[in-house]
């Protein structure tokens, strides 16, 4: 199955259908990550308690960004302990990125013209939101070359050759 997602199709089969389904792991990578609240229940929630629920229920959680988040999310952050001092949940920064995809359980991909933010991928009104695009696959096809190169990326293996060290402000190698 590939399946096109525009606009808010985006934010229901992804955020809030695929992502809090991953039992495995997830890995998230975005050019820009700011506050973004999605529904839980009844309420909006911060994505980063999504992301804490999947961690204390076991699933492994990789997030890789170019740049620092916005002010509310490093407020919220702090806010979940299991990001803060659980093994399962990872985050680096490489300021090269502009990729913005998600993987979940190694079966699931979203590719995708959005970055982790509430305008494009959050819960906003489709008058606030980005236009946005992106492809939901499970082919294997597909899946798989991306998780290699999101795993040499978080492995560091472009970082000693990269010619951007010196805005680097956290070299992973």
């Amino acid at each position: 199955m590939t399946e096109l997602l525009l606009n808010e199709d985006i934010y229901r089969r992804v955020m809030l259908e695929a992502v809090p389904e991953a039992a495995k792991f997830l890995w998230i990578v975005t050019a820009d990550i700011k506050d973004l609240h999605v529904e839980k229940g009844r309420r909006h929630v911060p994505f980063l308690e999504i992301l804490n629920d999947l961690v204390e229920s076991g699933v492994a959680v990789r997030l890789i960004h170019a740049k620092e988040p916005g002010p509310r999310f490093r407020k919220d952050y702090d806010r979940y302990p299991a990001l803060l001092e659980s093994e399962l949940f990872e985050r680096i920064l490489c300021p090269r990125v502009h990729t913005k995809a998600i993987v979940i359980d190694g079966r699931t991909a979203f590719i995708t013209s959005a970055n982790l933010t509430g305008a494009g991928l959050g819960a906003k009104s489709p008058q606030r939101r980005n236009f946005e695009a992106g492809i939901l696959t499970d082919e294997a096809a597909h899946i798989r070359p991306l998780m290699e190169w999101i795993d040499e990326l978080y492995l560091g293996e472009f970082c000693h050759a990269c010619q951007r060290r010196e805005v680097c402000p956290d070299p992973i190698a």
